[in-house]
Formats: structure tokens, sequence, C-alpha cells
């Protein structure tokens, strides 16, 4: 029995065969003074405290289970080098998965680089620094959440949990591992899939390969449907398989190839699927040349043991199952950037998502704070391009009245040059800026009277305005936007605490007093939504409890609060605006 935490290869869409997986057991110091550079924490022989990684130290699975703030921590790990890794000009690639906020890596107390950003993967050349046999790897990580300078998401800025802000995230919180390549190998590859041609382009990127062959083999259920190979010319190889078959990708259906790429002694096993995706003249989906009403449900990924850390593969894989249950089609993944086998699990189940980032906790205005954000937001739009189940990218969620105009606009367009292929809106929410890169309208409303919320959008349908809508009794701001139908990304969050034992329980408005009227309510809101010509989607807050926010359908430990078929029935009803 294996008992190494989170042990299954960290990267589907880019397997390799030849890697070591280094969670389980680390030595650890909290370093609440950030002076761990000055005592040479990374020449110590040792650290004074434990942990178990992939889990954050404020994580139960960790161990530690410390959540007071904590600006510094340290890691400690010695790992073994075989003289096979590195015959032959071969290459060692340290991997991590996620690490909050900025990472250090020391390899046998000498400096092998640095990384900022809390939540998206990066790795590291470490060739140069090891030896055959023991070395030892040291890692510190710097965070401040209360800074505003870095992308914290919903990591609470107080000593407590409140509202809709949670238990911090310290340090390593994804899978760390070691990756052995051969001197000439393939760095990337991008994906694009052409329905109407039956083609797959790929662009792979290649290290120390110009004038070589990368060569690209195509099969589905085990049979070959297509192949391609391309000459590496500055850097690149551009291929193009014909495919004998085609088979869509789409919602319910996740249709995938396997791929297999080669370059010389490298072979890399991917995956990907055939669909396309776009938007009509009125914000509509158009997924595989249909209109397509968006049910999704706001994913926030928390976890009661592990925080926003699974405890292990499973569980990725089940919150979808979920979230089907219920009759969700998909998800806004929000406020973090989800890690790859969740969205692996996406592109099996054939479940719609949204990218976005963890904007919250920071102030894009802030030039230093924009150019960290948008480098990680960079690393997360190239990581993620190939999967298909990203139907769309959001960089920024509920950004400032007026103040991050400059900051949204050049977000959105950074967004559409990495990948000009899907949808983007620029902050979701009631604030999108003029000249910022934005295919659909949305919007967030949780006013909890469905009359109040039904005559709102129908009366938008009609020609009102909706710079003169009035929410919950506060004016929002919107700059003026032509008329056109919208996505509800946010409604709902309809507070529900199953236990009533939380003093500090927290949810959007007036609690129902009964589980009819909590379902009527639901059922009189979504159908609001579902039955206007002018909606595109809707996305409800939210799929589960979050530590004090009890606003979910299912309890934080993931228990259903009602019977998933009512929700599903409700949601599967066909939509005013879909084919």
């Amino acid at each position: 029995m294996n008992t190494l935490p989170r042990s299954e290869y960290p990267r589907p869409q880019f397997v390799r065969d030849n890697w070591i997986n280094l969670n389980g057991e680390w030595q650890f110091e909290r370093d609440r003074a950030v002076s761990g550079v000055a005592r040479k924490l990374y020449t110590a022989e040792s650290l004074s405290d434990k942990i178990i990684i992939p889990f954050c130290m404020e994580s139960k699975l960790s161990g530690i289970g410390d959540t007071d703030f904590c600006n510094c921590v340290w890691y400690k790990k010695k790992v073994n080098i075989s003289s096979d890794w590195l015959d032959g000009g071969r290459r060692v690639i340290l991997h991590i998965g996620a690490c909050n906020y900025k990472t250090t890596l020391y390899v046998n107390g000498i400096k092998a680089g640095t990384h900022i950003g809390g939540y998206v993967s990066f790795s590291f050349d470490i060739t140069e620094f090891v030896t055959v046999g023991d070395n030892i790897l040291t890692i510190s990580a710097e965070t401040d959440v209360r800074s505003l300078k870095q992308a914290s998401g919903k990591q609470s800025f107080r000593y407590e949990s409140f509202g809709c802000y949670y238990t911090r995230t310290t340090g390593i919180w994804q899978t760390v591992w070691l990756e052995n390549v051969a001197e000439k190998y393939i760095e990337s590859a991008r994906y694009y899939p052409n329905i109407n041609e039956y083609t797959l382009t790929i662009i792979a990127k290649a290290k120390y390969a110009e004038g070589y062959t990368v060569s690209a083999q195509a099969s589905f259920g085990g049979k070959t449907v297509g192949a391609d190979s391309a000459t590496v010319c500055g850097g690149l190889a551009i291929l193009k398989i014909k495919l004998d078959e085609l088979h869509l990708w789409d919602i319910g259906k996740g249709e995938l190839y396997d791929i297999t790429l080669t370059l010389g002694e490298d072979t890399v096993k991917s995956y990907f699927g055939m669909r396309s995706i776009s938007v009509d003249e009125r914000g509509m989906i158009i997924l595989n040349g249909r209109k397509v009403f968006q049910r999704l449900v706001l994913d926030q990924g928390f976890y009661p043991d592990g925080i926003i850390t699974a405890s292990c593969d499973e569980e990725l894989l089940n919150d979808i199952k979920r979230s089907i249950a219920m009759g969700f089609d998909g998800a806004r993944l929000h406020q973090k950037i989800f890690e790859e086998r969740f969205l692996y699990y996406c592109d099996k189940m054939g479940y719609i998502v949204w990218g976005e980032h963890a904007n919250w906790g920071m102030k894009a205005i802030n030039k230093e704070t924009y150019q960290q954000f948008s480098a990680e937001w960079t690393e997360a739009v190239e990581r993620d391009f190939n999967h298909p189940a990203i139907i769309g990218w959001c960089p920024l969620n509920e950004t400032a009245v007026g103040q991050d105009d400059d900051s949204v606009v050049a977000l959105s367009m950074l967004t559409r040059a990495l990948d000009p292929t899907r949808p983007i809106i620029d902050s979701s929410g009631w604030i999108h800026a003029k000249g910022a890169v934005c295919d659909i309208m949305d919007w967030h409303d949780y006013d909890q009277n469905p009359e109040t919320f039904n005559s709102r959008y129908q009366a938008i349908a009609n020609g009102t305005p909706l710079s003169e809508v009035c929410l919950a009794g506060v004016k929002h701001w919107l700059p003026a936007f032509p008329i056109f139908p919208m996505f509800m990304s946010e409604y709902g969050g309809i507070k529900w605490d199953i236990n009533s034992n939380l003093s500090n329980a927290w949810g959007y408005g007036n609690a129902p007093k009964t589980e009819e009227e909590f379902k009527e309510r639901f059922k009189s809101l979504t159908e609001a939504l579902l039955f206007n010509k002018f909606m595109t989607g809707l996305c409800y807050t939210q799929l589960t409890d979050v530590e004090q926010e009890v606003n979910g359908l299912y309890t934080y430990d993931r228990q259903a609060k009602f019977d998933p078929e009512f929700f599903r029935n409700v949601l599967q009803q066909k939509a005013a605006s879909e084919e």
C-alpha cells in the first residue's frame, strides 16, 4: 500500500516516466521574523520541526495545524540522485505545484532560483547544483497577506476567519517532485484543434534541439488516428495532424484523444480534446457551433482537512461528481488557480470551467503588484491552455470602482494576447472597464427576494439600461455599455446552516426558515434566469460551505444538505436563450 500523500503524477497532460515524488515528511521551521537568511538556515544541518508535504502548515494534514500569521517558512529534505540521471547531459528539474508566495530554492546550500506567486506551478533546472548521491534541498517561502501587494484570494487578513475570508495558506501546498529529462527535450506544447478541418495543430517548444525532429502520434480508444513530424526551428516545431476520426469533446462527454510526443530520447504522453469555443454577438457561448446556456456553480476549492489542498486525488473528482449530481454542467473556479489534476478530471468528465486568478487581497493599481500578478497569470494561462474544459478566462473578480481600471484593461489585453481562442471577461462582477477586452457581460446579484430579482432583469431585457439598475439599495458603478445579454456569474448564496453550531455562520441575506422555503427561493431565483431570454448563463454560489460561510449546497465535509435531484430538475430545464 502506497502511504505517500498525493502520490499520483501531478501533471497528467505532460507525462514522463522518469520522476520522483518528494511529498511526505520534510524538516520544517517557522520564521515569523523573516530572519532565516541572516541565520543561514539554507546551510543549517537541520530545522526545528517536521511537516507533511504537500499540505500547508495551517492544515491538519500537515501535522502542524498552526493558523497564526507567519511571514516565512523553511523546508529541508535530503534527496538521492542516481548517476543515470546525470549521464549523457541529462537534466534534473525540480517542480513545485504551488507555493505561497515568494519561493527561494537552495541546493546544497547554494541559491538556485526564486519564484514569485502563490497559486501556479513552477520549476527550476537544478542540474548544475546537484551531484551523484545525496543532495540537500532547502526551500523558503515568504508571504504577507496583509500587505495588499500580493494576490491572496480568500485568505483572511485578520487573525481569525470571518465572513467570506478563510484560513490562510502559507508555503508549499501542492506536490513537489523531481523529473529527469534528456539533454534535448520538449519543454511545452500548445494544441489548436480545428473541428471543421479534422486537424490538430501543435506548437512544441524544444530546448537545446535546433534542427532536430519532433514527432507526434494521436490515438483514440487505442487506435492510431493521425501523426506528423516537424523540424525544430527557432526553438519551435509546428506540426499539423490530420485526424482520421472526429470525436467531439462536449458537456458531459469528455471525449479525449491520447497523443505521444517524441524528440530523440525524450518522450511525453499527453491528451487533447476536439472542440470549438466562441461567443456570438449577444455574448452567448457557442460550443461546437451550438448555443450553450451556462449552468455553473461557484467552486472555491477549500477542504476542511487540507485548506486548499485536497487530501487525496479522488476528492478532486468527487467534487465534480457532486456538482453534476446537483444539475450543474461546470463551475467558476473562484479566487484560486486550481491544480492540474482537477482540470484533468474536468476534461475527462466534460465539465466546463472558467479560469480565474486570486486577485482579492491586493491593490492592482500598485505597479509592483501588477507586475507580479500579471507574471503569474501569464504562467497560469500558458500552463492550462490545452485543457478543453476551460471555456474562458477571467483574471479578476470584483475590482475596485474606478481605481484599478488601467490594470483591468491591461490584464484583459494580456489575456487576449496569451490566448486568442477563448472568450474573456475582464473583471467578474459589476465593474467592467472602458477599453477592456470583455466578450461577455457578467454580473453579481445576491438579492434574496425572487420578485424584485425577477422584475429587475425582465426590465433590463425590455431595454432599461443596466447602469440604472439599483441592486440591494446600492448604486453600482458601470461604464456606458450597450445593452446586451448577460451572464449572471454570482447569485443565490442562500444561507443554510444544518448544524446550527457556528456562532459566526455567514451567508447572503436572510436565511430561510424551512427546507421548503429554501428550495422555493432557489427555484424562483434560478428560473428567473433560466426563463429570461436576456440571460446567457448562471453561476450559483456555491458548491460547498467553507468554514463559517454556510451557503453551500453541500456542507464543508461534503454532505448534501438536500436531495440533489430537486436541484437537478430545476437547473436542467431548457433555458429561453439556448437551442
